[in-house]
């Protein structure tokens, strides 16, 4: 091979521009403080970065649909508590409205007070979040779940769910149906066997109707008012149970989601420190390089600044 000083001219410079670009290369990755900036500099480590910030994201959405479930049902149990309280307040005054030694005047004052415990519960039970949305309508969370005035369910059948995690759907709400108008497994039966009244507002309008009746002198109605209060009794007592445990369902999946989010922050920590292992530059390492790559360039210079203006017959004098 002919040694030409060309030749050496162009090693020179191809050793300084390979010295350059380490250097610039060691540089880059302490200002972004990346190792990997692009795939050329760690395809493998690249391609697996790709697939764990897919997995970050998928775990962020699930955060922020764990947030919303949270809320939502949040929002339903702080309803049902009221809802709970305004039961047990109708159930006071029913027990009550069975004295013996009450007036027409005075039942007819308690039906007055249930009627409004009973729009109380038509207004929560049509509650809607800070968005509007109907709470009890299912998926049909444009329009009131009650109609106010008959007390029957208007909304949809299907409850709302949500995927709160990668192996986890969550039903997040209620019907109104299945708070207002169920009883549980165990509900009290009528003693003549008869299907009972499960519309806890149709249990309150059949109550207050009865109230509303006069009976002093007539013991045929006063009995069948007795038969009224006792039935109202039974029903508001199923309808109370009913709402606890939906109460119950409801603090269950709050103490999951906290499970879940738990596990999620978990799941979070450490994919940053497998990213960070992935593409994250070793400080220590990236430092030594880059003083030693610049030392190294330094010579280069100094090298081909030596062979400036010097050619085959003067180095072979």
């Amino acid at each position: 091979m002919r040694i030409s000083t060309q030749m050496m001219y162009q090693q020179n410079m191809r050793g300084i521009t390979d010295s350059q670009s380490k250097w610039m290369a060691y540089g880059e990755q302490m200002s972004t403080g990346q190792r990997v900036n692009r795939p050329s500099d760690d395809p493998i480590a690249a391609s697996q970065a790709v697939v764990l910030s897919q997995a970050q994201s998928q775990n962020n959405q699930f955060t922020l649909a764990r947030s919303f479930a949270t809320q939502k049902v949040s929002l339903e149990e702080s309803v049902l508590d009221q809802v709970t309280k305004a039961v047990q307040s109708a159930q006071d005054k029913i027990v009550y409205s069975g004295n013996g030694s009450l007036s027409d005047d005075d039942r007819n004052s308690l039906a007055t007070d249930l009627q409004g415990i009973r729009d109380q519960l038509v207004n929560l039970a049509n509650s809607t979040d800070g968005n509007g949305r109907y709470i009890f309508a299912g998926y049909k969370t444009d329009a009131a779940a009650f109609n106010q005035a008959t007390g029957v369910y208007e909304g949809g059948t299907t409850p709302i769910s949500q995927q709160v995690d990668s192996a986890r759907t969550m039903q997040i709400s209620h019907t109104g149906s299945e708070v207002f108008e169920s009883f549980t497994s165990n509900a009290a039966l009528e003693p003549d066997g008869s299907a009972p009244e499960t519309n806890l507002f149709k249990i309150l309008d059949n109550v207050i109707t009865a109230l509303k009746t006069p009976v002093e002198g007539d013991q045929t109605k006063a009995e069948q008012l007795t038969k009224d209060i006792d039935k109202a009794n039974r029903g508001l007592r199923n309808s109370l149970d009913n709402v606890l445990t939906v109460r119950a369902d409801l603090g269950t999946k709050l103490n999951e989601l906290d499970a879940l989010d738990t596990l999620g922050s978990d799941r979070a920590l450490g994919q940053t420190q497998q990213m960070s292992d992935l593409i994250d530059v070793d400080w220590n390492a990236a430092i030594s390089s880059y003083t030693m790559q610049q030392a190294a360039l330094q010579a280069s210079y100094k090298a081909f600044s030596d062979m400036q203006g010097m050619s085959l017959f003067q180095l072979n004098k």
